[in-house]
């Protein structure tokens, strides 16, 4: 296996660095934390006009028809740069699912207004990672060529801002998976903040009529479609992981070769170093575990013990490596006009996003009893 990036790969990457490190300043960021705003519209608009949120859409629907390895390394930069924009939102949980199993009249209406900027979609699959008795349910009912939608799902990323949702239904004993307009009648949304800032959403459905033009994917394949998207947005997360953590640590060793006591640069002390090398072994174990799941995901294998190690040590190891780095900063780290501390709540957050490392260790051993193929790959892990 080669997990080399080619030359295009590359000039996404170093694209997508410019784009955040011009913009996403330690100085802008605190201006940031000051006010009320919930995403940079600036940025945001930036990465239109250079393509990149059309980086997985087709050429004809006004994207730059790239993959998901090249969605992934900018969400790498974003999570370095912890840049406020609903890029995981929508562009891996609303625009991956519609482009793959979406039909032409689907991809035309979502796809093509999101590459441009002026549109925004996400989808309702937190409960995936939640405890059952935490989770809600939206029942579909036919009537017709029509739909009735009714139920209430939890904790539905950037919904406030979303144009369009994703929402998955039950009809007798199976799922179903519909694109919502968020201005449809009978939809509410309960707006939340997280302890990150990032925004959040109880979606409130009371009868949202909606025709058969909204099914995404048959009546039937719910089930396939969500299982296909919880490994993308799980290795997805896990690129956003890396980036945070990466520069957290980056970061840290920094200021640990600035900051002097007793005449000493702290960095120089044996406990900082071993504290520090420790940090740098797992943010290596998060890189080489979602670099695998990437490319088994890429390579059309199956990559479902591979993303569940990869999602497992994106929340170990990372709560690990910023409790470190935000502790190596001393009195510092928990000022919250210090930069250190996003990082912190970041991998926090990422962390528990779709389930944290004791779902993910409980999904993987479910997967490995199920299914005796899976126990070779688990070995290689």
């Amino acid at each position: 296996m080669d997990f080399s990036f080619n030359e295009d790969q590359i000039a996404i990457r170093d694209l997508a660095h410019q784009i955040f490190s011009d913009r996403t300043t330690d100085e802008f960021m605190l201006n940031f934390d000051r006010n009320d705003t919930a995403y940079d519209d600036v940025l945001w608009g930036t990465l239109a006009e250079q393509g990149l949120l059309g980086i997985t859409i087709a050429e004809e629907l006004g994207g730059t028809n790239l993959g998901f390895t090249e969605l992934c390394l900018v969400l790498e930069e974003q999570g370095r740069h912890v840049s406020p924009i609903p890029l995981f939102s929508n562009l891996v949980l609303g625009a991956l699912p519609i482009d793959e199993f979406g039909t032409i009249e689907q991809k035309h209406k979502y796809l093509t207004p999101l590459a441009g900027g002026t549109f925004k979609l996400t989808a309702a699959i937190a409960e995936m990672g939640m405890a059952q008795a935490s989770t809600g349910q939206i029942n579909a009912i036919p009537n017709g060529n029509t739909w009735t939608l009714n139920g209430t799902l939890e904790c539905v990323p950037d919904s406030a801002v979303a144009d369009a949702i994703i929402v998955p239904a039950s009809h007798d004993g199976n799922r179903m998976l519909f694109i919502v307009d968020t201005d449809s009648a009978g939809l509410a949304i309960d707006s939340q903040r997280s302890s990150l800032g990032v925004n959040e959403g109880t979606l409130l459905l009371d009868g949202v009529e909606l025709g058969a033009d909204a099914v995404l994917g048959g009546v039937d394949q719910g089930s396939v479609i969500l299982a296909w998207l919880e490994l993308r947005a799980e290795t997805a997360l896990c690129a956003l992981q890396l980036g945070v953590t990466e520069e957290a640590l980056r970061r840290t060793a920094e200021f640990s070769c600035e900051r002097k006591q007793f005449g000493a640069p702290i960095g120089s002390f044996q406990a900082v170093a071993m504290q520090a090398a420790d940090a740098f072994i797992d943010v290596e174990a998060i890189r080489s575990t979602y670099w695998l799941a990437l490319y088994r995901l890429e390579s059309g294998m199956d990559a479902r013990a591979e993303v569940r190690c990869a999602k497992w040590y994106a929340a170990d190891a990372g709560h690990r490596i910023v409790y470190r780095t935000q502790h190596l900063h001393g009195g510092m780290g928990a000022d919250l006009e210090f930069p250190i501390h996003r990082f912190f709540l970041w991998a926090k957050h990422l962390g528990l996003m779709l389930g944290g490392r004791s779902v993910q260790i409980a999904k993987l051993g479910s997967l490995l009893a199920s299914d005796d193929s899976i126990g070779t790959a688990a070995l290689r892990l």
